[in-house]
């Protein structure tokens, strides 16, 4: 079952175009048996759902001229009713409850269906029990693209440093923010800065999200419940956006040998490393620190573990195809290596 919004289409045209490589690497196959969108409902066809017709469809602006499907007005409605392996959630679900988001994760989940998602707020608020429930349900939930885009941090702290600790991590987290102060370490002032990131596609019309620091606090909870295993609270994380970087500051950091980037840590704080320091703010940083050389709209995060030491993961972090990408691996590896 797949949400077609704008990264479902895109899963679907990447279904579409790289089906034979699927079969001939990982030896998969996918029938995409359901669709959903918050405007049509819910459309499912047993035999599966032609993708090609489905985005022409789209396309012309409903997914209600789909042949031969049956629908249901909710996409939780259609899910009750039917069945599949795995569902993708790519709706759009704010602060605070992460819903519709949360509610389809769960209702997969809890029946034992696989999940991915590249939806940050299910997974920011509830992450923990989300996870837990997959545990206990014996189903793989995958969360890729919720930090850093398809650039693989989640499997890499989860699975590839398994059996390490993680102590502490901090991250360059958000494309925009960093877009905007690369730029203003190269003269510009805040304002054509913003205006530039949004001419960029980077920043929506209302940038608060990224400025403010509020998508950075949302992928820090992600981190804290997926990789420390701690539910943090929307209060729990201290929060200072860019906006209120001045231009004087830049400067003055600039001299200084310094570079201004919006930095979220999470350190473990307690004696039994059970609760977590979490914050998002603007930091100087000098030229040694390696988040200090991460430009533009690409992320970083630096992890601390033990007995490792730390390890750092750069990539880029903004766009749709990157997005795609990572619900894409995600659906990739559920399906081959479940």
């Amino acid at each position: 079952m797949v949400g077609f919004g704008t990264v479902g289409q895109w899963l679907a045209r990447a279904l579409i175009e790289r089906g034979p490589d699927l079969m001939e690497r990982y030896g998969v196959r996918f029938e995409v048996v359901g669709l959903a969108n918050r405007r049509d409902g819910f459309f499912y066809r047993e035999e599966g759902i032609d993708l090609g017709a489905a985005l022409t469809v789209a396309a012309k602006g409903s997914l209600r001229e789909l042949p031969d499907v049956r629908r249901w007005p909710t996409a939780l409605e259609g899910m009750r009713a039917t069945d599949a392996d795995v569902l993708v959630e790519v709706s759009a679900s704010p602060a605070p409850t992460g819903d519709p988001g949360r509610s389809h994760l769960a209702e997969a989940l809890g029946r034992g269906i696989a999940a991915v998602t590249s939806n940050k707020w299910p997974v920011a608020v509830h992450g923990v029990d989300l996870d837990e429930l997959a545990r206990r349900q014996s189903a793989p939930f995958r969360a890729e693209s919720t930090v850093m885009s398809g650039t693989p941090v989640l499997s890499t702290l989860r699975e590839g440093l398994a059996g390490a600790s993680p102590v502490a991590v901090r991250g360059v987290l958000n494309a925009t923010a960093n877009y905007v102060l690369s730029l203003m370490a190269r003269g510009q002032g805040y304002a054509d800065a913003l205006a530039a990131a949004q001419r960029k596609g980077l920043a929506e019309r209302d940038p608060s999200a990224d400025v403010d620091g509020h998508d950075a606090v949302a992928k820090s909870m992600v981190l804290a419940a997926l990789v420390f295993g701690c539910q943090l609270r929307l209060d729990d994380v201290m929060r200072t956006g860019i906006s209120s970087v001045t231009e004087d500051a830049v400067s003055h950091a600039i001299a200084q040998g310094l570079r201004i980037r919006e930095v979220a840590t999470l350190e473990r704080s307690s004696s039994d490393g059970s609760s977590l320091v979490a914050r998002v703010e603007p930091v100087a940083l000098g030229a040694d620190d390696p988040l200090a050389r991460i430009d533009g709209t690409d992320n970083a995060l630096v992890c601390r573990a033990e007995p490792l030491g730390e390890v750092m993961i750069v990539g880029p972090g903004a766009g749709i195809e990157l997005a795609g990408q990572g619900v894409f691996s995600d659906l990739v590896n559920v399906a081959h290596y479940s």
